[in-house]
């Protein structure tokens, strides 16, 4: 079974997304902030990563500049999952290491696309 680790001040957005992964057969773990995030990887590196990019403590592209340097950091997959619209910024999520960027708000079948785009089909869930 995969894993997937929500990343996301929010604890409503981090809910909901957990419940989505796990309608599709994911396991998942959570995470308030980059640095949580940071010290779960380095106990057990999940197979991708839903990333907001404003946090309190280390935000989400400080967390996944972290992460990329961690032994074993360049195997998950990781989707940007933010209200930030500027291509600049998009461009930076990218640059720092993300495979996908979605943008707030989104539905089911948006983030059904993306984890298809990033090898994780729902089909292949469980």
């Amino acid at each position: 079974m995969h894993k997937f680790l929500v990343v996301d001040d929010s604890r409503t957005l981090r809910t909901i997304v957990c419940r989505s992964l796990h309608q599709r057969g994911f396991a998942t773990l959570q995470a308030e902030n980059g640095q949580v995030a940071l010290d779960i990887c380095v106990k057990t590196m999940p197979d991708a990563i839903v990333l907001d990019w404003n946090m309190p403590v280390m935000d989400g592209v400080a967390f996944l500049k972290a992460l990329r340097m961690l032994p074993n950091g360049n195997d998950p997959k990781v989707i940007f999952c933010t209200s930030e619209s500027d291509m600049d910024r998009i461009a930076t999520a990218i640059e720092a290491g993300a495979d996908e960027y979605i943008m707030k708000p989104f539905d089911d079948e948006i983030l059904n696309t993306k984890l298809d785009m990033i090898g994780f089909a729902v089909s292949e869930a469980a």
